[in-house]
């Protein structure tokens, strides 16, 4: 190789590291700004909910929590739309503009007791931009990053946009920690939690900065150049059956498996952590933490192995071993984090005796349901917000139901005929007897944190992260390679945000929710398994291998 050939290699090398850099360290801050949201729920929920009557604060938490993942496929197609048109640098540098801005504005919005019901309005309508925003980042950034990348290597390439979601989820940790341990509680509750926010600011500048030295991608150039590039991207990708076809194989096939796994492995996990075994908040986001640490590299490793054996066999080998793995390993963290629980469970076990037809099934996205209208509901929201694992035994007629734990029998109030503070009484005191029942016999109220194996959770929490990067490495490179180019930003954000906003994103309600309705604490991950399951028997038959192909057409 001449001189003049590797100066022209080298030069060439270090454009694709600056794609690179750039599209992820700005997808990095797009995902922090949204996760911030969800780690800091419960402040926001105080300034800006506390105020209405109880209806409405849950329609307004509904709203607010549902807003960022229900409209991110809506943002595909705005987004996509727009990236397919004009181009996918500008339109990744609209969507961050619009993501950092709105979260900033969230860090200055006065609450309820400022501006009224105004505030939790403002607060929906952030969200749904921050949703909108990134229905159209991810594309653009995959999108962009594939159309720079040898034909060889673009799984290598993409990969790193990939662990941008986990990277995005740990800096919101660290900035949330940081800024908790700076300040007394009370202080963050009131003014600190807007500080993630404010600094999503500095983030934007720093991000729009970078971006704006790239030039557009040299696959959509030449198509702007030849006049090849689509005048109407929408009815093309989903009008015409030969690729309305492929988006739905995309969905089913790679997609709602990936999100599904990646959910549980990130998000699940630390909601299992917190919600079902009772660890403090601030130990089980260092651990989740940790396991994200060491599994996050596992994203850049299965990204170029899908160069050498292919997009699909990772993908749906990652579906296959969570969906195989998840009870022994969910297990295995009960028994790790919360030994007590563990040996409670199995040797004093909790039964419910209701009427099954009084029983409600408790979906509650944001937690601000009671579910305190009928007996059998007081009774199983009590256990699973306890953490404790229970059966069911149906008794038709009852008019109340009956919690048996161990020896002990603890009969939930008739609540039908009560309301307002007669209510509230029976409740407290049944909930103070069966708290009493259960301690007796060994169930703690939180996890002891010197009993915790924090070696061996964090080794799961890191094993349930490679899941995510085995299926979630490669995705990128494949959607990428599925779709033409004069279509690509339009077609394969789509399913991706179909899969991550609505398949993913509310895995851990719906897995509450079937957790509260039968009882048993691991009950909750038949989501995941059959939503994976799914996915790898349509991914077996219908879903094509796509690392060779060239994606200049």
């Amino acid at each position: 190789m001449s001189d003049a050939s590797l100066e022209k290699h080298h030069t060439a090398t270090k454009s694709e590291k600056l794609v690179i850099g750039a599209s992820s360290l700005g997808t990095v801050f797009e995902w922090y700004d949204f996760y911030l949201y969800g780690s800091l729920a419960s402040y926001i929920s105080a300034q800006f909910f506390s105020g209405v009557n109880e209806t409405t604060a849950f329609i307004f938490a509904l709203a607010a929590f549902a807003a960022g993942f229900a409209v991110r496929p809506f943002g595909a197609l705005v987004f996509g739309r727009i990236g397919d048109l004009v181009g996918r640098k500008n339109t990744f540098l609209i969507t961050m503009a619009i993501m950092g801005l709105s979260t900033f504005v969230v860090g200055l919005l006065p609450g309820y007791d400022d501006i009224g019901v105004a505030a939790p309005i403002l607060l929906v309508l952030m969200r749904l931009l921050q949703g909108l925003a990134l229905g159209g980042e991810y594309g653009g950034a995959a999108t962009y990053v594939a159309e720079h990348a040898p034909n060889n290597r673009r799984g290598l390439y993409t990969s790193w946009i990939q662990t941008t979601a986990t990277l995005g989820l740990f800096l919101s940790l660290i900035v949330i920690m940081t800024a908790r341990s700076l300040m007394p509680a009370e202080a963050f509750a009131e003014w600190g939690w807007r500080l993630p926010f404010l600094a999503s600011i500095i983030l934007l500048a720093i991000s729009l900065w970078i971006r704006m030295q790239l030039n557009e991608s040299p696959v959509f150039q030449k198509m702007k150049d030849e006049g090849a590039t689509s005048k109407a991207p929408l009815a093309e990708s989903f009008g015409r059956w030969s690729n309305l076809k492929l988006v739905i194989i995309a969905l089913f096939g790679a997609v709602a498996g990936q999100a599904v796994v990646w959910y549980t492995g990130q998000f699940y996990a630390l909601f299992f952590l917190e919600r079902m075994l009772k660890v403090d908040g601030l130990t089980a986001n260092g651990l989740i933490a940790l396991g994200l640490l060491i599994g996050t590299p596992f994203f850049i490793f299965f990204g170029w192995l899908s160069d050498k054996i292919g997009r699909k066999p990772i993908i749906l080998a990652g579906c296959a071993i969570a969906a195989l793995t998840y009870f022994p390993l969910f297990n295995a963290l009960t028994e790790a984090a919360n030994p007590a629980l563990a040996q409670a469970q199995r040797t004093a076990p909790v039964v419910v005796y209701a009427d099954q037809s009084t029983c409600s099934f408790q979906f509650d996205p944001v937690g601000r349901n009671k579910f305190d209208t009928q007996s059998c509901d007081v009774a199983r929201a009590f256990l699973s917000r306890a953490g404790v694992s229970y059966d069911n035994q149906s008794q038709p007629g009852a008019t109340q139901a009956e919690v048996h734990i161990g020896e002990t029998v603890v009969r939930a109030p008739d609540v039908l005929n009560l309301s307002g503070e007669a209510r509230a009484e029976a409740i407290t005191a049944f909930q103070g007897e069966a708290r009493a029942a259960l301690d007796a016999v060994g169930y703690p109220a939180t996890a002891d944190d010197a009993a915790i194996n924090k070696p061996l959770v964090v080794a799961i929490l890191a094993l349930l992260v490679i899941y995510v990067t085995m299926v979630y490495g490669p995705i990128a490179a494949m959607l990428v390679e599925l779709f033409p180019a004069r279509i690509r930003y339009t077609s394969m954000s789509l399913p991706y945000h179909i899969g991550n906003g609505w398949f993913g994103g509310f895995l851990p309600t719906t897995a509450f929710a079937i957790v509260a309705a039968t009882g048993n604490i691991y009950n909750g991950l038949w989501y995941p398994i059959v939503v994976a399951a799914l996915t790898l028997v349509v991914g077996i038959f219908l879903l094509p291998e796509t690392s060779k192909r060239d994606i200049d057409a």
